[in-house]
């Protein structure tokens, strides 16, 4: 009797935590821009909303744009996923620019909240003159620009909205309200907040797919999924401004251990900065042209110290660095760019670090020279015995043997005119 009553139990537990799990809503937050962590964040949530048996899925966004690497990323897992996902711009105040825009058009139910605002997604940043006159733009920018126009236009298409609208935002830059999104049809309701979208979007008809399918949506709970540690190390070394120092940091670090082997210390940062600049580098659009010119220059700046040229090799290293720094990210977006102060700091830093070395190297070359042969010459010293066959001299508190053209005598001071191996030649100071 009592094993029956704990498999009772067991079986409503269970029941109870799976009939909750399949009636729940999982939230997922786009809150800034849309780079390779944000990618891993809603690609992740929503791969694990669906195997956690959610019902849909809400994206809330509020964006200023991203990469379109990542955007496209996102919305292959939009487009994929078997269960709805719902697209909703919040709280008020909020936007989905640029990028935001396309996550929204790719969305199976669209929303915005009140005093929310939608569009602005050229892919490339145009004059006013540009935005209006299609032959003033480059090949480049029309090649990207056509190609924006096309990929939201076949969203628009795939979920029933305003394509024309859409590509407009794309060629013009054009923006709009909530309100007037809504009368355009760009998105499908007006709505305050996430439970109020829940009941708007239930019942209605869209594709999973493929294949059509309704949105089952009302009294669902919802679940917040907040970013994990992996997603906030993953955003934090993705930074355009941390991978950038990490990739200084890595030379340095490298630099400094083949200089002066067994430091340990420095190659040590040298390599695990180096192994998180690969992997933040393998997810974002570097200029490959931009990281020779950065290489270069610290090369240029570091042969400066090794073979003076009067600052030439040096300068020019310096500026190879300042170009290649702002090169360095291949995107348009200003989110993805190293700031013009950390390049300027940097630069600073840098070439000051490479002339206080170069103008050490050159004080130490024109320093005396104390050790050695070189620095016997014009020693003094005092004559201990003046045999005739060997006269042994005091210099420098060492006893050497010496040879003279002079003739010597005990006490008497000499200085050194010639050194070859362990015998100095020496001359008298006053003649006797």
């Amino acid at each position: 009797m009592q094993i029956r009553t704990w498999l009772a139990s067991i079986f409503l537990a269970f029941f109870t935590v799976t009939s909750f799990a399949a009636n729940k809503a999982v939230l997922l937050n786009i809150d800034g821009a849309i780079g390779p962590a944000v990618q891993d964040y809603i690609t992740r949530g929503i791969s694990k909303a669906a195997t956690d048996g959610a019902k849909v899925v809400i994206i809330q966004i509020n964006t200023p744009g991203g990469l379109e690497t990542s955007m496209r990323g996102i919305n292959e897992a939009i487009i994929s996923s078997p269960i709805p996902v719902l697209g909703f711009v919040a709280p008020s105040g909020a936007r989905a620019a640029s990028a935001g825009t396309f996550i929204i058009y790719a969305t199976n139910f669209a929303a915005m909240a009140p005093g929310t605002n939608i569009g602005a997604a050229s892919p490339v940043r145009l004059t006013p003159e540009e935005k209006t006159d299609d032959k003033k733009m480059d090949a480049h920018e029309k090649k990207a620009v056509n190609d924006a126009s096309a990929y939201i236009r076949s969203l628009a298409q795939l979920r029933g909205r305003n394509a024309q609208w859409a590509e407009t935002a794309v060629t013009k830059a054009a923006s709009i309200s909530a309100e007037e999104a809504l009368k355009l049809k760009v998105i499908d309701a007006v709505v305050k907040d996430a439970p109020a979208l829940l009941a708007k979007a239930d019942g209605k008809k869209t594709k999973l797919n493929g294949e059509n399918a309704t949105i089952a949506s009302k009294d669902l709970v919802i679940e917040e999924a907040k970013p994990d540690w992996r997603n906030k190390f993953l955003a934090f070394i993705t930074d355009p401004n941390i991978a950038y120092l990490l990739m200084l940091a890595a030379m340095y670090g490298l630099f400094f251990e083949i200089s002066n082997p067994g430091l340990i210390l420095p190659g040590v940062i040298g390599v695990i900065a180096l192994l998180l600049m690969l992997y933040a580098f393998q997810l974002m659009p570097i200029n490959y042209v931009g990281l020779a010119l950065i290489v270069i220059g610290i090369s240029f700046m570091i042969a400066e110290v090794y073979m003076p040229t009067f600052g030439v090799v040096g300068i020019g290293g310096i500026i190879a660095f300042v170009i290649g720094s702002i090169m360095l990210y291949d995107s348009n977006d200003p989110h993805f760019q190293v700031t013009r102060t950390l390049i300027l700091l940097m630069s600073t830093i840098t070439a000051a670090f490479i002339f206080l070395v170069l103008w050490l190297v050159i004080r130490a070359h024109q320093r005396k020279v104390v050790t050695g042969e070189e620095a016997m010459l014009g020693a003094q010293g005092i004559v201990i015995s003046a045999e005739s066959d060997q006269i042994l001299v005091n210099v420098m508190g060492e006893v050497w043997t010496v040879k003279s053209d002079n003739k010597l005598s005990p006490g008497q001071r000499v200085t050194v005119v010639e050194a070859k191996g362990l015998t100095l030649k020496v001359q008298p100071i006053e003649k006797e």
